[in-house]
């Protein structure tokens, strides 16, 4: 059992707090991830579609902040219940991880992370989980006595849903939680799991709180906005309900986790049976209410959904099985009614070009020193620190595209590409 004050170290700066500060070391990790620049970014990344389509629909920062009172909830619920996991979870150390978890999702979302591991696989690909432990280790800034935010052991490992390096885990190899840039700081953060590539009970807290909010709170977007006609699927065994199954099972025909049709569907379709509204969603007082309701009633229900067992000193998360089967076909909702829509497809079609054109411009330039002015300041500074390091050098290109915000990587783009001539704009990436 890992000594409970060790769990709090930081790998660069040992000294105790500023006189005056009595925050205790993960509220202090907490408040770093908060006031930094890359927490703010989110506003302006995508969650499922464009914060421009229309209609006010969760960004990465109301979902961040989501997760992170849904995390904080349920570890204080279980520490209350299990006194014995006290020593291995901390409230705040799982809203801290929870607040940090999306951090590294770049521009547009899951087409951008498809395009940039594309784009450098002969480098160590990209991944949205491992670029967010490399802003909190290596880019965010705090002090000019270190790189990132020197945030504690156990933040640190609360972090890793995925605690290993790209092929570290061969069930796993399309998912990882940490490129080998980073790997000293993975190895720092790694002396507190339970065993090699399982997550700690925080990290754990954190992928399910997750989890939750982004099943329940898409789902409440797109039924408002008329993307999911959640009213019609509750209809027992209605044309659009049968569909909605088939897509899903045959889109997973080789995934061990939805073999057992007959029982998923049962499951899920009692859930649908719980949806209070008959009609499609109107914006009226009463389906403003009932929707609500519901949506906290589904919170409930699945923070309820949680219990700790112990193995050997270790605790597990157990989450109740119907629950966890009812969680992922909500998550199913939202990829066939949403993602696969034919308005999305197209607009990602325009995401991942824009993000190719500016790898590719960036990448270029990054190895000709007499372009090099189309990057930032800091950019510039990494890349001439980093001068003959081919590991660091090529990632960093990537590092600033994924920093951007939506809207600043249009911009760029067209700036770029000189397919918008706009004399006025901004110096949007200072």
């Amino acid at each position: 059992m890992q000594a409970p004050e060790s769990r709090f170290d930081r790998r660069h700066d040992r000294k105790p707090n500023p006189v005056g500060d009595d925050r205790a070391s993960a509220q202090r990790d907490r408040d770093r991830i908060l006031y930094s620049s890359s927490f703010r970014r989110l506003a302006e990344v995508t969650q499922v579609v464009s914060a421009d389509s229309g209609y006010v629909f969760h960004n990465r920062l109301t979902h961040s902040l989501q997760v992170a009172q849904v995390g904080r909830r349920l570890a204080e619920k279980l520490t209350k219940k299990y006194p014995d996991s006290k020593a291995f979870i901390d409230p705040d150390v799982v809203e801290a991880a929870c607040m940090a978890h999306d951090l590294g999702h770049p521009p547009f979302g899951h087409a951008a992370e498809i395009t940039l591991n594309s784009l450098t696989e002969s480098f160590g690909g990209f991944e949205g989980n491992a670029q967010s432990f490399r802003i909190i280790t290596r880019l965010a800034s705090r002090s000019p006595e270190y790189p990132g935010l020197d945030l504690t052991c156990a933040t640190l490992a609360a972090t890793l849903k995925y605690p290993w390096i790209r092929g570290g885990n061969p069930k796993k190899r399309k998912k990882w939680g940490a490129y080998s840039n980073e790997r000293n700081d993975f190895e720092f953060a790694s002396k507190l799991l339970p065993s090699p590539n399982h997550p700690t009970i925080e990290a754990q807290l954190m992928d399910w709180a997750d989890d939750i909010t982004y099943s329940v709170h898409d789902l409440e977007d797109f039924f408002r906005a008329g993307r999911i006609p959640l009213h019609l699927l509750g209809r027992a065994d209605s044309t659009e309900q049968r569909d909605f199954f088939k897509n899903v099972f045959e889109r997973h025909i080789d995934d061990s986790e939805f073999q057992e049709g007959d029982k998923i569907k049962n499951v899920f379709t009692q859930l649908l049976t719980l949806f209070p509204l008959t009609a499609a969603y109107n914006g009226s007082a009463k389906h403003r209410s009932v929707l609500r309701y519901f949506t906290g009633f589904l919170i409930g229900r699945y923070i309820n959904a949680a219990r700790i067992e112990f193995t050997g000193t270790n605790p597990q998360l157990i989450i109740d099985e119907a629950l966890r089967v009812e969680v992922n076909m909500l998550k199913e909702l939202t990829w066939t009614y949403v993602i696969e829509g034919a308005s999305l497809a197209a607009q990602q079609h325009g995401q991942k070009k824009i993000i190719s054109e500016l790898y590719k411009i960036y990448s270029e330039s990054a190895v000709d020193k007499k372009n090099r002015a189309i990057f930032p300041m800091y950019y510039r500074e990494k890349l001439a620190i980093h001068e003959g390091d081919p590991t660091e050098s090529q990632r960093i290109p990537v590092d600033l595209i994924a920093s951007m915000t939506e809207s600043q990587a249009v911009a760029m783009y067209h700036r770029l590409t000189g397919t918008r001539n706009d004399a006025a704009l901004f110096d949007i990436l200072s």
